[in-house]
């Protein structure tokens, strides 16, 4: 399409080119491919079992190796806490205490969620200030009817002139209370950081944010940086970015036009996790773990968290090694026969490569040309848990236009559903994906690999959206641990249930895993 000169002003300010936003645009209009499904990944046929006795090794491989590499933790954080209290916002919204009981609303209403939060509302971490802070506003509140209560209560957490909790970032909400204090997440990933991200007593972490809770994350760290060090025996280099806005994308109407704002300007919009690529990629470090903000535990089960994480660096160094040896071998490009097989063996039975069965014929040169090319890819280790029917991503077999078959993390947006075949498949998933990644993005020269270079950009997403009342249609870019990273080394490995810890939603809190009594 044609943008007027003020359109190529703002294009321009975002670090974009009317070129790429026009390539935005025609995806709209060819939409995004459904991935082809070949199969679902399952132990035995892409996934990874250890037995107690490979936990342990991989376990011991990791701790000999820790202080001669440089490792770090990088932690999506950049969003609100908006939708952890998205039913709390509907209640206060609708609710009409002149018109019936809070009971009543959750009958009426099948609002099982609320019912939940009210029941269980003195575990909640946040309980205490919300309280003291709604009895200072209040003076009268203990006279309050039982309905009152509960309802400036909620007020109190959510209103922009009280505590707010809607707009601070989830990262820094009250996560965990123990019995002399009330911890953030923020803060529980330094503590778990300090056992497994950690190498000569140090630990490197990098949080991407909004640019707007900078100032509220560096104090919070101001607050706890030395009981946290002394406690771990750790020093914490905490480092932070922002999604670049060159990361945004073009919203289109349903009829795949620009669409535009009351001022007549173009709106772009953030294009999803996948943007944080470009994050990742300015990083430098042998080993990064990647785990969401949300996800993280109580003290009492750290340890076996990291236990886990421990086990996939391990397994992620041991093949790296591996690795490494075997490409300088084809750096001298005098391998036998043999040797040349027994690479291919590797990237077959250890790295799930699958090799194309013309490989034999090809001509020595072109075999080691191939091999290399296989091997010297950024890799990845990815913890997988039992589906319990968590919405979301999963690993499978994937084959490619080019009949390429690879193990990939696919979101269930990605799959047609329509197709028989591809839905058969989907049913027989036994795994989902929890964010669990350890990545070496290093080469066997000690280089970055420029991980731009290894995306998929035809897995973006096409997702449906308002603005001011009008549908929109917004692209999302390939996600980070899905099409992102589709050309890396692929491992998936078991992980147990207790690494899977989420709080998508504030009730959340009150499962085992956010209690310390329970």
């Amino acid at each position: 399409m044609k943008f007027t000169e003020k359109d190529i002003q703002q294009i321009k300010s975002k670090n974009l080119t009317a070129k790429k936003v026009n390539a935005q645009i025609q995806l709209f209009k060819t939409g995004v491919p459904f991935v082809n499904l070949k199969d679902a990944a399952n132990i035995g046929n892409g996934i990874l079992k250890f037995s107690e006795t490979e936990k342990k090794e991989a376990i011991a491989f990791f701790e000999k190796k820790r202080n001669h590499k440089t490792m770090l933790k990088f932690v999506p954080a950049s969003g609100a806490a908006t939708r952890m209290f998205k039913f709390l916002f509907q209640f206060i919204q609708e609710y009409d205490g002149d018109e019936e009981s809070i009971n009543s609303y959750i009958n009426r209403n099948k609002a099982s969620e609320l019912s939940l939060f009210l029941v269980g509302v003195e575990k909640f971490p946040f309980y205490t200030e919300v309280l003291s802070k709604v009895k200072k506003r209040i003076p009268n509140f203990n006279t309050l009817s039982q309905d009152k209560k509960k309802l400036e209560f909620i007020k109190t957490i959510l209103e922009t002139d009280k505590l707010n909790y809607g707009f601070y970032p989830k990262g820094l909400l009250p996560f965990h209370q123990y019995k002399d204090h009330v911890s953030t997440a923020f803060e529980e990933h330094l503590f778990e950081a300090a056992l497994y991200a950690s190498s000569n007593n140090e630990a490197d972490l990098h949080f991407t944010i909004s640019e707007i809770h900078k100032d509220i994350f560096d104090e919070e760290f101001k607050r706890i940086e030395e009981i946290v060090e002394a406690k771990t025996n750790t020093k914490f280099n905490i480092s932070f970015s922002y999604q670049c806005q060159s990361t945004d994308t073009i919203a289109v109407t349903p009829k795949n036009d620009a669409f535009r704002e009351d001022n007549d300007d173009l709106l772009f919009r953030p294009s999803g996790h996948g943007a944080l690529l470009n994050n990742l990629n300015k990083l430098d470090a042998d080993i990064i773990f990647i785990k969401n903000i949300d996800n993280i535990v109580v003290s009492k089960y750290e340890r076996e968290v990291a236990e886990s994480k421990k086990m996939l660096g391990g397994l992620l160094m041991k093949l790296q090694d591996q690795a490494f040896v075997y490409l300088e071998k084809l750096e001298e490009n005098n391998l036998s026969e043999k040797e040349l097989i027994t690479i291919a063996e590797f990237l077959k039975n250890e790295l799930h490569v699958v090799i194309n069965i013309e490989f034999e014929k090809y001509s020595k040169t072109y075999q080691i040309e191939y091999l290399k090319e296989k091997l010297n890819r950024p890799i990845r280790v990815c913890g997988m848990v039992k589906n319990e029917g968590e919405p979301g991503g999963g690993p499978f077999w994937v084959k490619d236009e080019s009949g390429n078959v690879s193990l990939q993390i696919v979101e269930s947006a990605q799959i047609d559903k329509k197709n028989k075949t591809q839905k058969k498949i989907l049913k027989n998933a036994t795994h989902f994906n929890p964010v669990d990644l350890v990545c070496g993005i290093k080469n066997y020269k000690g280089e970055k690999f420029d991980l731009n270079q290894y995306v998929d950009p035809k897995t973006a997403f096409i997702t449906m959206k308002t603005k001011t009342g009008k549908d929109l249609k917004a692209l999302e870019l390939p996600g980070l641990w899905n099409g992102s990273m589709a050309h890396w080394n692929t491992i998936f490995v078991e992980v147990p249930l207790i690494t899977f810890n989420p709080v998508k939603t504030v009730t959340d809190l009150l499962k085992a895993a956010h209690q310390i009594n329970e």
